[in-house]
């Protein structure tokens, strides 16, 4: 063959590596869907059939008892405490690592993403280990009155390490692709830096400052293993929702205990919907941005 021939590029259609034969594509879509099926929704059917199987006022009797509504109560108080907290800290991360050059950038996404690679167990034993009675903080906290370890303080910590990188991880990608164009425009223009933040950095990273909020409010809400290691299972004091479950489940009262679930189930479907939300208006709000 001439050489000139063996240069010619080929003639074979292109073909999309996306597109698939018909029946390759219903067996991929019904294994995911079955995968879904076994181990997501049957489990999740299961927890409401149990809570309401003796009946609606069996179900609202475990829910509206004193130890129930105290693990509500203490449970949303966790929340309310750690959630903003986590919110300031992922912007201000995030500002800090998508606008700015600086060394140790490297080392403080890495101390971001550490929770993600320590089980909440040893998390929570940490705690324990720098507020035990053993420790130097832990009796100098006491002296002034201040209980950590089997306390809401210590829930509040051991839930904070456990959530902070929520906020921060979905803000940081995003700011990094927007740039810092935005702001240097407004600065160039006379604003100050709360103005710029408020008025321009803001409104770029709402859906995504929301989206991450959501993510660290339902893990603050569910969070089992590091508040079980620093709460002291204390019934009406100390015992969240995920606790209080346990509790009853050891003590084979399984309506209640089933009861109790539904409302972290039902937590889970309202942040699946609103994550749908987020997820769509987020997509529409890059979408207009890029035209």
């Amino acid at each position: 063959m001439p050489d000139h021939a063996r240069s010619l590029p080929s003639t074979k259609p292109f073909r999309d590596p996306a597109s698939e034969a018909l029946p390759a594509k219903l067996v991929l879509i019904g294994l995911a869907f079955l995968f879904l099926a076994l181990f997501l929704v049957l489990p999740l059917v299961a927890v409401f059939v149990e809570a309401f199987r003796k009946g609606f006022e069996s179900f609202w009797d475990a829910i509206v008892e004193q130890d129930a509504l105290s693990a509500i109560r203490l449970t949303l108080l966790v929340a309310a405490i750690a959630v903003p907290l986590n919110l300031v800290f992922g912007v201000a991360a995030a500002w800090s690592i998508a606008k700015f050059e600086f060394k140790g950038k490297a080392f403080l996404i890495t101390l971001i993403d550490l929770p993600f690679s320590i089980s909440p167990v040893i998390s929570g034993l940490v705690y324990v280990i720098l507020f035990s009675s053993h420790s130097v903080l832990g009796p100098f906290l006491k002296s002034y009155g201040i209980e950590i370890l089997f306390a809401v303080p210590g829930i509040v910590l051991a839930t904070i390490f456990v959530t902070f990188p929520f906020v921060a991880r979905e803000l940081i990608p995003l700011m990094q692709d927007q740039g810092t164009g935005d702001e240097e425009a407004a600065i160039s223009l006379g604003a100050s830096g709360w103005q710029t933040f408020w008025f321009v950095t803001l409104p770029n990273i709402k859906w995504g400052l929301l989206y991450g909020v959501l993510l660290c409010n339902a893990r603050a809400m569910g969070e089992f293993g590091a508040v079980s290691v620093v709460s002291g299972h204390i019934r009406g004091e100390t015992n969240t929702m995920p606790l209080h479950v346990e509790i009853l489940y050891n003590e084979y009262n399984i309506g209640a205990a089933f009861a109790v679930a539904t409302l972290l189930a039902g937590l889970a479907l309202v942040t699946l919907v609103l994550k749908t939300i987020l997820e769509i208006r987020f997509g529409a709000g890059n979408a207009a941005g890029k035209h």
